[in-house]
């Protein structure tokens, strides 16, 4: 059996299935397959950038190549994400290729990366992500405005630099330099509880500590990349500064607003997006006036942020599609019909609630209901992907046509609810 053989769908998703549930004779013909990846011997189907005429399916697959190259290989966190940069983006595709999805993108732990740029301390567990140090933030309310500009020669920026080019070269697509955005970048530097609570009492402090960090770490940041790549596209994300975290009316006017500011008046501004605000559905939410001691009795309860204004102010900030998320919570026609009338893609996202085996107690009815929604978000991307081709839509590189897109895919996820997710985009996904 070819490398070409095992991978061709579902044979890659069955595999890792296999080796999910412990078969020793698969778990060898996975790390045969994942040290052939390793040796550069499918380089070349790495270059093929998906089809034009049907819908791709992507998603973050971060997590399971961790776990994957910590099994098979003993890697821990550190050394898969930080050791060999080629290493790195070829397993990283292969895994992509074994779960069948025909759209190839690169991501590393972006909120550590960006977070370790600055010299915040990170903390590597073995076979986990990395995350920032919680007991020892970087900033604080004296040293704050103290930043200081990564040096983009050595360290995380020179890492992700070579990610870059390797893909770069592998796939021949336009390069994406991930980075956190300014609010989670605050986040994960000057602490999540400080952070919530200058958003209460002290926004104006919030918005310079933003702006601060927008203006010494991501502009020159960003101005470094587009010097090397000038074809290049910077992906922030701010999960932290979601409505779902912060409310409405805090992720319109502080975490979209720092996104804006950086944006604004650069030559690069349009190639600049983010697209993993998450909780639409908060808009909903009747608003209620909350009295406390510390905020007053006559308090107001908060401004009001409709769907529409939300979607308005998140799509300021991610020009060239819609994205609609599981924990979004709204039907995916009102991101469809809003794609259309954006005239741009959609894509849709499938939760990693969705996928998780160890809430699943019968796989037969949850294969049944996610076909169902599978098949619906489907319709929707390909819905929008006929819709603005058929009204002069001409861009033919990503975002276009659309995606399928997997939140998180880990070695927890179960690959037959992902293989259900998978087979409905590339079966059904052809407009």
């Amino acid at each position: 059996m070819t490398l070409g053989d095992r991978l061709r769908f579902p044979g890659g998703i069955r595999l890792l299935k296999a080796w999910q549930d412990g078969e020793a004779s698969r778990r060898d013909e996975l790390k045969a397959v994942m040290q052939s990846a390793i040796d550069g011997k499918f380089d070349e189907n790495f270059s093929w950038a998906g089809p034009t005429n049907a819908i791709h399916v992507g998603g973050s697959i971060n997590l399971l190549t961790l776990t994957i190259m910590h099994d098979l290989f003993g890697f821990e966190s550190a050394e898969f994400y930080k050791g060999d940069p080629e290493r790195y983006v070829r397993t990283t595709l292969m895994t992509r290729r074994l779960l069948g999805m025909n759209k190839l993108y690169l991501s590393w732990p972006v909120y550590a990366f960006t977070g370790e740029a600055l010299g915040q301390e990170t903390m590597y567990p073995d076979k986990f992500p990395p995350g920032s140090d919680p007991d020892v933030m970087l900033f604080n309310r004296q040293n704050w405005r103290e930043t200081r500009t990564p040096d983009f020669g050595s360290g995380i920026p020179r890492i992700i630099e070579d990610m870059i080019r390797i893909y770069v070269r592998l796939t021949g697509l336009e390069p994406i330099l991930h980075l956190s955005a300014p609010y989670s970048l605050a986040a994960d530097t000057f602490g999540q509880e400080p952070l919530l609570a200058a958003l209460v009492h002290e926004p104006e402090f919030a918005k310079d500590l933003l702006k601060q960090l927008a203006d010494t770490v991501h502009r020159p940041w960003i101005r470094d990349f587009i010097s090397k790549f000038p074809n290049g596209w910077v992906e922030l994300s701010d999960a932290s500064g979601s409505p779902f975290f912060v409310g409405p009316k805090n992720c319109r006017d502080i975490s979209i607003d720092a996104i804006r500011y950086l944006k604004s008046d650069e030559p690069w501004g349009d190639r600049v997006y983010d697209a993993n605000y998450r909780g639409d559905y908060v808009t909903q939410a009747r608003q209620k006036n909350r009295r406390s001691a510390r905020s007053g009795a006559g308090a107001k309860p908060a401004e009001a942020v409709t769907l529409e204004e939300l979607t308005a102010a998140k799509q300021s900030v991610c020009q060239h599609y819609v994205q609609r998320l599981h924990d979004d919570r709204v039907p995916v026609e009102y991101y469809r019909d809003k794609a259309i009338e954006l005239n741009v893609p959609l894509y849709a996202g499938v939760g990693s609630s969705q996928i998780d085996r160890n809430s699943v107690s019968d796989i037969a009815a949850a294969k049944a209901d996610l076909r169902t929604v599978a098949q619906a978000d489907v319709a929707a991307v390909k819905t929008v992907a006929r819709a603005i081709r058929d009204n002069g839509y001409t861009e033919r590189r990503p975002p276009w046509p659309g995606t399928i897109y997997l939140e998180d895919v880990s070695s927890e996820s179960s690959m037959e609810l992902v293989e259900v997710i998978v087979d409905a985009a590339l079966s059904e996904g052809r407009y």
